[in-house]
């Protein structure tokens, strides 16, 4: 992947990871070029949205600060980890998760 692949690529990677609406909007507008970058970042994005919404179910019923406060400091560290990435250009795949996330959503691309 060259370097201007990359720099076309970074607006929509930095879209993926703002909700599932985000990863919605650079999915659709990623069709017509289908950069290798956005798409990688799109993987990744979708997939700690849905592992979000579908922990939040389950930490929701323990009704504790302590897990509470765990989850979203555990979700917003790998938000910003993903965000990191796609402003400076690299392929960082999101720790404990990432390799997961590419292989379920090969065929998103």
């Amino acid at each position: 992947m060259n370097q201007n692949t990359i720099d076309e690529g970074k607006t929509l990677g930095l879209v993926a990871y703002l909700t599932l609406f985000g990863t919605l909007i650079a999915f659709f507008m990623n069709q017509d070029k289908r950069n290798p970058f956005t798409t990688f970042h799109i993987r990744q994005g979708l997939g700690l949205g849905l592992a979000y919404i579908i922990l939040g179910f389950v930490v929701s019923s323990f009704d504790s600060f302590m897990i509470s406060m765990s989850f979203w400091v555990f979700f917003s560290v790998l938000y910003i980890y993903g965000i990191i990435g796609a402003l400076t250009g690299k392929l960082n795949k999101v720790p404990l998760l990432g390799d997961f996330f590419q292989t379920i959503f090969k065929s998103i691309g």
